[in-house]
């Protein structure tokens, strides 16, 4: 089965005013998404971020933001550059299709030879 991760693209402090308790420590974070397999892992272009307070440990979701953190958080995600979508392959993955060509390599063979 497959994990999925989100793994931490870019992470900043901004001085924006918390709108839970009105300190201006916040941390504003973007994710993407990874998928592990025994197989491949996969990056997919899928972003999403969190805006969170350092004093009160709450998430600031965006219904709550202010006109202020909505430029901020503009600004960020267009600085954002996060890994293009890709499949990268395992070494079973290599060892197993390996293993299929030479048993078909060998029944072909064995076919024309018998």
């Amino acid at each position: 089965m497959a994990k999925e991760k989100q793994l931490v693209i870019q992470e900043a402090d901004i001085t924006n005013n918390c709108p839970k308790c009105f300190n201006q420590e916040l941390t504003i974070t973007f994710y993407q998404k990874h998928t592990f397999n025994a197989l491949y892992h996969r990056t997919t272009g899928v972003v999403t971020n969190e805006i969170k307070c350092k004093k009160c440990n709450s998430t600031i979701y965006p219904v709550d933001w202010t006109p202020d953190i909505e430029r901020v958080y503009e600004y960020y995600n267009k600085l954002v550059k996060p890994d293009r979508p890709a499949v990268r392959f395992t070494m079973l993955f290599f060892t197993i299709l390996i293993l299929m060509l030479c048993l078909a390599a060998a029944g072909v063979y064995f076919y024309l030879e018998g």
